[in-house]
């Protein structure tokens, strides 16, 4: 190509293959943005949950804690009714 060459399109490509391409890339960036905001509301979703399984990890060996104590409690009660009966 010289320098005198101007760049040009066909006339033999269709006005509609243009538009398709304008239409095509459009609904690309269109859809990036949207996937871009569903990771980020993702993202906040995953912290939110990490955060409430922490709460609920604590819960449940606050729970285990307390279920041994009631074992001991009734394995102590259970040993005083059969020293009893003897």
């Amino acid at each position: 190509m010289t320098d005198n060459e101007e760049w040009h399109l066909s006339k033999s490509l269709p006005i509609t293959f243009i538009l398709a391409i304008v239409l095509q890339t459009i609904t690309a960036v269109w859809f990036v943005a949207g996937l871009s905001s569903d990771i980020e509301n993702n993202a906040k979703e995953i912290v939110r949950h990490e955060t409430r399984l922490i709460v609920l990890e604590n819960i449940v060996q606050s729970q285990a804690i307390t279920m041994a104590r009631i074992d001991e409690n009734i394995k102590s009660i259970r040993d005083m009714m059969e020293a009893k009966r003897k």
